[in-house]
């Protein structure tokens, strides 16, 4: 049985629907280029978190050495 557009997947983009299977190459690159980069920054944002962290918790640390003097 044959699927019909409905089936495929689409992009919601400016108010409009594009079936991504119709879409050009260069169009479905960006869209791949897009994704990705989202998806680094989703990454960036959590080590970023990770980092603040680690850093307060030097911090605290390096407060704590000093106070041993």
């Amino acid at each position: 049985m044959a699927k019909n557009k409905t089936d495929k997947p689409k992009l919601n983009f400016e108010d409009k629907e594009y079936v991504i299977d119709d879409m050009s190459e260069e169009s479905k690159r960006i869209l791949a280029h897009i994704d990705d980069i989202q998806k680094k920054l989703n990454t960036n944002l959590f080590v970023k978190e990770q980092l603040e962290v680690g850093k307060e918790q030097f911090i605290n640390m390096l407060r704590d050495s000093l106070k041993e003097k």
